[in-house]
This record gives structure tokens, C-alpha cells and sequence, in this order.
């Protein structure tokens, strides 16, 4: 099967300077995508090293924090997760979407601006085509020319191919973006189908460093980029803005167009048994993966969030054999920052070196993985010792819980939740007050402030 890279139309005004035609520019012959970046780089020298030092070349999310040692970090070694377990360099379903170009094994050059692949956010034809389980490489049958003068600033287009359907299919681990929103309605998301924004509107890019979710602080996006802190005619609804998030109301639920994972058994994996897929929130069996669970129009779980995360470090001693966390959100009641956020909860159990305490990283993929082999055994002793940890010989599962900040898919003021949502004895009660650490509802007993539940 082949990946095809549907890239057509700008959904956003371009700039004159992106706007130029390549033809002239770009005359070939060219047989491969480095030739390709090569003639990029012959006019744009400085975008080379702007790439390399960006968190879509080196595979981090951008909550991890900058001071953090970039040799450790930088292209395999990214978080554990509980969907593709880990990133161990040799995984070349990931190469298909990231900017690296022929990643054949752990050994690829990360410092080499050749092989960057342009044409993956910037070719506008449609047309680019990369093969899944070939570590990035392009079809031979492209017609690199024709894509490397089609080159123009990327569209909403461009950033969906990958994060519109990735890691194994769409919504397997986030919850707010989805095939609908490359021509979303009103209802799907605001910004994207009732305003007609583009990604870039909001994702700002300078020199190539794509603003997002960095709990820095720094290049971050947020509502109050655009819009002040008493964005509502009602001064009650402003109020709320010192405690809760506005993603929480306007967000009131992800997945509403196709279904999304939110629980999965790696435990189950390998067994032969019917693997037709079931009905939305019933067990969906892959022999692959396990046992999984869709479901559809999920409502957020809420926590209090800081924008900052505590990463599960590869080898990390777990203390509790019950759950581990692989990314809980930073943030507190007490702390005048943190704000009640939604989230998706991918609830997942997965391989762990119960002798050694940590999570295991076992190879997948080629002749010798799980994917072949079905022997957790042997397919741990192969991924741990790539990983240069030592594995005790014994495979247990584990329950793990990963956090998914819903950001996307924002809605209306017509559409958000209502104060009978969370308040009210007759409300929805979507919000577990006591969980969240106030007394009782706000709206009987007061906020944090009238509770003085905020450290100084």
C-alpha cells in the first residue's frame, strides 16, 4: 500500500515571497528528494540549520523543556507513549510523516540538512507519494521536478497529511484532529470552518519553529494570543477565565466526526480470533495490537494543567505496579496558574520488566519483531538490548494512563457548554468539584480564591 500525500488548494492568503513560481528556479534533473533539498538550499542556505535545531526534525514534543540534554534526546530517544510504545530509531512507519528522508536504522545523520525532505510541507500538487514500512522513502514514480517547482508556503493541507491521520491510523492517540478538518463546517471547528483560518494563523512560524504547546512559555499558542482576557459580554462568564481554561467550555467534546482509541490491551495481543471490527465502544480485536476500544463525541476528562508535563523516562524505576503516568499534567489547585483543562486519557496496558521495575521497549517491526514473531520474550531481548537496557527475561503488562491536551476542534459560543453543564443540583455535573479539590460547587460555596485554597 501506498501513502498518498493530498496537498491541493491554500486555504490561507500566501505571501508574495512564497508566491514566487519555481519553474524558473528549479530547471533538474532530479532523481532523488536530496537532490531536491540540495536545490533548496542553494537559495534558502539558512533554512538547513533552522530545520535541524526544530522540534519536527527532532521528533520532541515541545513540552520538554529546552534545558533538557538534546544528545539524549535528539531523534530516537523522544517519550515513551502507550500507543507505539517507543521511538527507538528503527521504526520506519514514523519516517513515512517525518522530515527525514531514507531513515533505514538508528545510524541516520540527524545533522545534515540533505536529508531533509522539503517537499513534504511544501509541494503543492498532491501528488507525492511515500511508501508506509520503507523508513521515508519516496516512490520512484514521483515527478520530482514537477513537485519541487509546485513548492509554495505550506497550507492546512500540508500539516494535515500527518497530523490529521498518523501514528496507525486517525485518532489513534490525540482526540482533536481528524480527517474532517481538511473542509471542516462551522460546527466542526470555528476557526478552521466558520472564520476560514489556516493552521498558520494560528501556529505561528518563525524560522521555521512552529509555535505550539511549549510549556517554556515561550513560542506557545493560546486563546490570548487574539483574544483579551474579558472576551464575554456577561462579566460572570470573564470570571471564570482566572480558574478555567477556554478550551473546558468551548471544547465540550473531541472525536465528534470519527472514532478515537481510548483504551487498549497490549496483553491481549497475538491470540487468533475474529478481528472484524465491532460496533463504536465495543472491543475491536487486532492480533497486532489487542484488544481496543473506540468510542465517539467523547467528553473530556479535566484536570488542573500548568502547560507543563511529567515525562516517564526510559528505565525509570516504577513504584506503583497498579498505573503509571506517563505524562501527568503539571498543575494544582493551590497554584494561581493552573487552570482546569480537558483532556483525552488513553488508558493502555503494556509491557513491563516487572524484575527491573521499568517499561519495556520491544521491537516491532522486521523479520525478528512481535509483529512476526508474536514471542513478547524475544521480541524484548531484541528492543531492550537496542536500547542498551537490561531485561530480565520475564514480560508482565502494566496499566498506563497518557494525557492528550484537547486544543482542537474548537466550537462556537452557541455551541459550548452551559453553567448547567458543571453547575447546578440539577446540572450535567460534568465537573467532579471535590475531585478537582474545591469543597462542593463553586457556586454554593465559593471559588478558590473566597476558599483561600491559592498558595502565595
Amino acid at each position: 500500500m501506498k501513502v498518498l500525500f493530498l496537498l491541493p488548494l491554500l486555504l490561507f492568503a500566501v505571501s508574495p515571497s512564497f508566491a514566487q513560481d519555481h519553474k524558473e528556479n528549479v530547471t533538474g534533473p532530479l532523481e532523488t528528494p536530496q537532490q531536491v533539498t540540495e536545490e533548496c538550499l542553494m537559495c534558502h542556505e539558512e533554512v538547513g540549520d533552522e530545520i535541524l535545531h526544530s522540534s519536527h526534525w527532532n521528533w520532541l514534543t515541545s513540552n520538554i523543556a529546552a534545558s533538557r540534554d538534546q544528545e539524549k534526546i535528539t531523534g530516537k530517544r523522544i517519550p515513551i507513549n502507550n500507543f507505539c510504545i517507543a521511538v527507538n530509531g528503527e521504526l520506519p512507519e514514523c519516517a513515512t510523516c517525518h522530515l527525514n528522508e531514507n531513515q533505514k536504522d538508528s545510524l541516520f545523520n540527524f545533522k545534515t540538512p540533505e536529508n531533509i525532505d522539503c517537499l513534504v510541507c511544501h509541494e503543492q500538487t498532491g501528488t507525492y507519494l511515500k511508501a508506509p514500512f520503507h523508513p521515508g522513502m519516496a516512490e520512484s514514480e514521483n515527478d520530482l521536478l514537477m513537485l519541487a517547482q509546485s513548492v509554495r508556503k505550506p497550507t492546512s493541507k500540508n500539516c494535515g497529511t500527518c497530523h490529521f491521520s498518523n501514528s496507525g491510523g486517525v485518532l489513534v492517540k490525540h482526540g482533536g484532529m481528524d480527517e474532517s478538518l481538511y473542509n471542516p463546517s462551522e460546527k466542526i471547528d470555528y476557526h478552521l470552518g466558520g472564520l476560514g483560518f489556516g493552521c498558520s494563523d494560528c501556529h505561528e512560524t518563525i524560522k521555521h519553529q512552529v509555535s505550539g504547546g511549549a510549556s517554556s512559555g515561550e513560542n506557545i499558542v493560546a486563546c490570548e494570543n487574539c483574544h483579551n482576557v474579558n472576551p464575554h459580554t456577561k462579566e460572570l462568564l470573564n470570571n471564570h477565565y482566572a480558574a478555567v481554561a477556554c478550551e473546558t467550555c468551548h471544547i465540550p467534546s473531541y472525536a465528534r466526526e470519527e472514532a478515537t482509541i481510548i483504551s487498549w490491551d497490549w496483553s491481549k495481543a497475538g491470540e487468533d480470533r475474529d478481528s472484524s471490527a465491532s460496533n463504536l465502544g465495543e472491543k475491536y480485536y487486532d492480533k497486532k495490537r489487542g484488544e481496543l476500544i473506540w468510542s465517539k463525541n467523547v467528553k473530556p476528562e479535566y484536570y488542573w494543567a500548568d502547560g507543563t508535563f511529567k515525562y516517564y523516562e526510559l528505565g525509570e524505576k516504577i513504584e506503583n505496579d497498579d498505573l503509571l503516568e506517563l505524562n501527568k499534567p503539571g498543575g494544582k489547585m493551590s497554584d494561581v496558574n493552573s487552570k482546569i483543562s480537558p483532556f483525552k486519557v488513553l488508558k493502555v496496558k503494556q509491557p513491563y520488566d516487572q524484575v527491573n521495575k521499568y517499561l519495556i521497549i520491544p521491537k516491532l517491526y522486521g523479520e525478528d519483531g512481535y509483529w512476526k514473531t508474536f514471542n513478547w520474550v524475544s521480541a524484548s531481548e531484541k528492543g531492550m538490548k537496542e536500547v542498551k537496557l537490561e531485561f530480565s527475561g520475564s514480560v508482565d503488562f502494566i496499566q498506563t494512563k497518557m494525557y492528550w491536551p484537547i486544543n482542537h476542534m474548537v466550537m462556537s459560543a452557541g455551541n459550548a457548554l452551559k453553567c448547567t453543564s458543571c453547575h447546578g443540583k440539577g446540572g450535567e455535573k460534568l465537573l467532579n468539584w471535590k475531585q478537582l479539590g474545591y469543597p462542593d460547587d463553586p457556586i454554593k460555596k465559593g471559588g478558590r480564591v473566597k476558599n483561600k485554597l491559592i498558595k502565595e
